[in-house]
Order: structure tokens, then sequence, then C-alpha cells
């Protein structure tokens, strides 16, 4: 580095992108071109007589070899399932994870698709059954190095560091006391929930991580993969009233259930999980205010607006909570 002010990520030169791929054999026709990735860098790359590839450089300091590693075994037991997912391209040794300067970074081939429509209920079906092959799989083992989604590092985490290092000082006092309620009221869901069943799941599954193409999703971006309970892998693909989402979530389960057992008690899981989504979303920007593309493309974030407009949603969120879990129909 040259400068305090760099990031890592500045170093990912087209040159360099080029370097890393044709260190694994590839020659390159110059052509790349950056892909929408925040968490990590991602680039399409021309390749000479070939198909273009897609090579991901994974954020420094996040993931250890082993954790990415596992997210990629994780792909593969899906694949040999004959389950739709994009998984990493192996070298002539059957490594998927390689090295190249500071950088981890693996390579994939390139998928067309377009975004879901998660309000088509026929859609959901077809996810659920889907999800339900991923999570039959998935509850086979646990992932030994993958950290698992918990009210500690979701939501007690995140909102320390908001208060502690971001939320403007006049707001202080009501963030405080607000996200001690919503902390408190999740301890108590938890708690009267009993014993928690986690599996190895997606953990990030919006339409945004699915391509769907010939009537069948494809399941892209395991990066946030993880220990959590399987409603995770559900609950993001509700939206509308109450009334749509029950008809959503009949959909999802009638075929998630044809390749694993739903656990109806887990419904009661679905707002606690996507308060500490949202806890989450926050701390997330704020842990990377400092790469350059973050305020570039989240311009809103950290701002007064920004921060009075979190409040309401968490206070909004918080009266949610009180309210019966959704239900099947």
């Amino acid at each position: 580095m040259t400068s305090d002010t760099q990031h890592p990520f500045d170093a990912l030169s087209p040159d360099f992108i080029m370097d890393a791929v044709e260190s694994l054999g590839y020659h390159c026709d110059c052509r790349t071109y950056a892909l929408n990735s925040y968490e990590n860098r991602v680039y399409q790359v021309g390749v000479e007589d070939q198909p273009p590839l897609i090579v991901k450089f994974y954020r420094p300091d996040r993931w250890t070899d082993l954790q990415i590693q596992e997210e990629h075994d994780f792909c593969f037991e899906l694949a040999e399932h004959e389950l739709p997912v994009v998984v990493p391209l192996v070298d002539r040794k059957g490594h998927s994870l390689h090295r190249y300067g500071n950088f981890l970074f693996a390579l994939y081939p390139r998928q067309g698709g377009h975004a879901p429509e998660f309000d088509n209920l026929d859609n959901l079906l077809t996810m659920g059954r889907m999800i339900g092959r991923m999570h039959a799989i998935g509850a086979t083992r646990s992932f030994s190095h993958r950290p698992a989604l918990t009210l500690a590092s979701y939501g007690e985490e995140s909102a320390s560091l908001i208060l502690n290092r971001f939320i403007p000082e006049d707001l202080k006092d009501v963030y405080r006391t607000l996200t001690d309620d919503l902390l408190n009221t999740l301890r108590q869901v938890f708690q009267d929930f009993g014993e928690l069943t986690s599996i190895r799941t997606h953990c990030d599954c919006h339409s945004g991580n699915v391509l769907w193409r010939d009537d069948n999703p494809h399941f892209v971006d395991f990066d946030d993969a993880r220990m959590a309970p399987a409603i995770q892998d559900l609950w993001m693909m509700l939206s509308g009233d109450r009334h749509r989402q029950r008809l959503q979530i009949a959909e999802l389960v009638e075929g998630y259930d044809e390749f694993y057992g739903f656990s109806p008690r887990e419904l009661v899981l679905i707002e606690p999980l996507r308060t500490l989504r949202m806890l989450h979303y926050s701390a997330w920007l704020a842990n990377r205010w400092d790469d350059p593309a973050f305020p570039a493309h989240f311009p809103w974030f950290n701002s007064p607006q920004y921060w009075g407009e979190h409040i309401l949603e968490l206070r909004e969120q918080y009266a949610i909570l009180h309210e019966p879990p959704l239900e099947m129909p």
C-alpha cells in the first residue's frame, strides 16, 4: 500500500485480475467486467476460445481458508445430489480455492438467468421443493468451521457496534433503549421456543441470490452459509400482507415437505429472524464503511435521515414481535 487511505481491494486492477486467472492456466482476452458485489469483488473475465469465467476475490480477513473451503464443499455436496447450485471450478489438482498475491479467489462458470418472481405461488412451490432437498442434505452433518446465526452475532454485537461508533449522539439514548427492548424480547422468544435445531443453510436466500432459468431456480453465492434454523432459508421469500404470506408459506411448505419435514413450530421464529437481519444489515454497512464501494453505492447510509428511519423501522418491528406469529392456512 502507498497510502493509509487505500483499501485492499484497490489492488484489483485489470492486470492483477487477469494475472490471477492466468495463474491457473487460462489465457485471458483482456476483457474484464465488474459485477455487482459489495462484500467481495466479482468480475467476468474473457478467456480465449472459451466462454467467459466469473472470478470472485474474497474480502481479506473475513473468512479463513477452512471456512471458505467448507462453503465450497457444501456446494459440491449439493451439486452431487443434482441440486441446481453454481459451484466453483476445480483445477487439475482438484482445488477450488486459490491464492494470488494477498487474495483468496475462486473461479465459476458464467450462469445465465433472471430474478425469480416470488409473488408467483407456482414458483414458491418449486422453491420449497429445492430448499427441502437442500436441507435434507444440509441436515446430515454440521459445519465445523463456519459460524452459526445467533442472537449474539447478529443482534447483540450489531447493536453494540452501531451504538458505540455510528448512531448520532442525540439518538443514542433512544437507540439504546429500543435495541435493549428488542434484544430482551428476542431472548424471551428463543427461551420460550426451547431447543433450537440448526442445520447447514444458505442463510441469505433472497431473490438476488437465485437465478431463474428453464422454470427452475439456480442458487448462487453461499458466502453467508451458516448453521441456522431451517426457516431462515424460507422467510425471505414472503411478502405482502398477512393473508398473502399465509398463502406463500403454504406453497413453500407443500413443496418442502416432499423432501424434508417442515417444523411448524419454526413459524414463530420468522419475525425474530427478520429483526436480527435488520440489526445485522446496518452493522454490515457500518463495518464496511471504510470500503470506498460502500459510500459510493449506499450514499443514504449514516445520515441523520437514515438513522431516524432505521429507528422507526425497529419500533415497527418491535410492535410486530408482539403480534401473533404467522400460521399455516
